[in-house]
């Protein structure tokens, strides 16, 4: 590479790759105040010391003249107690095996469809989902263990950048958890759950959200102010996470539709043009016609960069988000097909993956999304043999040749997992549905779970399925 030594990175300097080996709270109203019937009881606030000490008890703090909600549970006060509970640890420093998940243990929890998980949003973020108005009534569900499930299930993406996106409407004095589990929960998500968290969207916020959501302000972070974003209608929603992708309730719509204005009918597509130089959305044989090329430039660009100690080194290289206003810049340069200048490994990380995301069909193509999906079923004897079958002979040439490409790449990225904390099940997580998805229904939790556990077995038995 032209700027680079071979085996230095320096975050200082510009590389250039070549073809040859906050305002708190931002645009948000807070006028909008609608109290539907379905909403917290809040008179659990309004009981005097008893509720507010046993909190306290909870909380493992001492009560120091306890009366109101102000004198117990002020900033202060939390941000004390965030201090004293950072040495509670309840994750270890990397994912979970892919496919280790209780699927039995908490069958009864997951068919409600509480919390999904909606693939990744324009800057690479897994997106998590929380529906209110999923939680059965109190006594069909044990809050301990759905608390548990919702630790599971966080535990496979909290390592990497996450938004959480929690629709409120639906709760009510049937369904909704008391004050002491609030507080559970608070102590339950500990800082490896709370420091990659980008942005947590509050959608169809009331007042008593909006104080429970200023009573756990050290779950997410000293910068909450920049991440809690309170959201009053789907229209405002649409503006930072396109709401096509979340599966909303249909109750969820209805309501938005008689408290806010209707959502804008989409406009008709305009025919599709692209500059011959254009890598980013369109097919990857559009690409070799323009650039008569196996590889993408832009891949090609983004893997020379980072194919070096110093950027394979990176903790946590391809889970940490980049600034996206360089990497949207990186990819219109692209698209121009200019030499790309990067100025850290996660700019080029950040970059390959948003590639990936937008390829018109992906990677490895809608034809063996089913059986992909299908994957676990196999027997342990025949995985090997049916991967490599579907991988040579099912996947089209181009797809073959840029598929083994990058995971040849993503194999010595594993061999450094001892620094950059990536390793097979990890780099999983993060590619798999960058990898595959399907052309009829959106990405979910019950879905991602398959694509990773084959990419995982992708990335484990590399040599044997490309015969590199």
């Amino acid at each position: 590479m032209d700027n680079m030594d071979s085996n230095k990175f320096s975050p200082s300097k510009t590389y250039q790759a070549t073809d040859n080996n906050d305002e708190p709270y931002p645009s948000l109203s807070d006028y909008h105040d609608y109290e539907p019937n379905l909403e917290f009881d809040d008179s659990e606030l309004h009981q005097g010391p008893d509720i507010l000490a046993s909190t306290a008890d909870l909380l493992n703090v001492e009560s120091n003249g306890i009366g109101s909600p102000e004198s117990d549970f002020g900033e202060d006060n939390f941000e004390d107690l965030a201090d004293n509970l950072e040495s509670m640890t309840f994750c270890s420093n990397s994912y979970p095996e892919v496919g280790e998940e209780a699927i039995e243990e908490f069958a009864e929890i997951s068919k409600y469809g509480i919390i999904d998980v909606k693939g990744d949003d324009s800057l690479g973020r897994k997106i998590i989902v929380l529906y209110a108005c999923k939680l059965p009534a109190i006594k069909e569900i044990d809050h301990g263990h759905f608390l548990n499930y919702l630790k599971k299930t966080l535990e496979n993406y909290v390592q990497q950048d996450y938004s959480l996106v929690y629709f409120h409407y639906g709760l009510s004095s049937k369904n909704k958890p008391s004050l002491g589990w609030l507080v559970q929960a608070y102590k339950a998500f500990d800082r490896n759950y709370k420091k990659n968290l980008k942005a947590l969207y509050l959608v169809h916020p009331t007042s008593f959200l909006k104080f429970v959501s200023q009573l756990f302000r050290p779950l997410i972070s000293a910068k909450f102010g920049r991440k809690l974003n309170y959201i009053n209608s789907l229209k405002e929603l649409d503006e930072h996470i396109k709401i096509n992708i979340l599966d909303i309730p249909h109750e969820v719509i209805e309501y938005d539709q008689k408290t806010n204005s209707p959502l804008p009918a989409e406009p008709p597509k305009p025919v599709e043009t692209y500059l011959p130089t254009q890598q980013f959305g369109v097919s990857l044989q559009y690409i070799k016609t323009n650039y008569n090329v196996s590889i993408p430039p832009v891949v090609k660009q983004c893997v020379e960069f980072l194919d070096h100690p110093d950027a394979l080194e990176t903790e946590g290289l391809f889970r940490r988000s980049a600034n996206a206003i360089k990497v949207n810049t990186l990819k219109a340069n692209a698209n121009k097909g200019e030499n790309l200048a990067f100025e850290d490994p996660h700019e080029a990380a950040a970059l390959l993956k948003k590639f990936l995301r937008e390829l018109k069909e992906p990677l490895l193509t809608y034809e063996v999304y089913d059986e992909i999906i299908d994957f676990q079923s196999w027997s342990k004897e025949e995985q090997l043999r049916l991967v490599s079958i579907l991988v040579m002979e099912k996947l089209p040439e181009d797809n073959y040749k840029l598929l083994k490409y990058v995971i040849s790449f993503l194999s010595r990225v594993m061999e450094r997992s001892d620094l950059n904390k990536m390793n097979a099940q990890n780099l999983a997580v993060v590619f798999g549905p960058n990898l595959v998805w399907s052309e009829l229904v959106s990405m979910s939790l019950a879905a991602i779970g398959p694509i990773n556990t084959f990419t995982a077995f992708l990335l484990i038995h590399h040599n044997e399925i490309f015969m590199i």
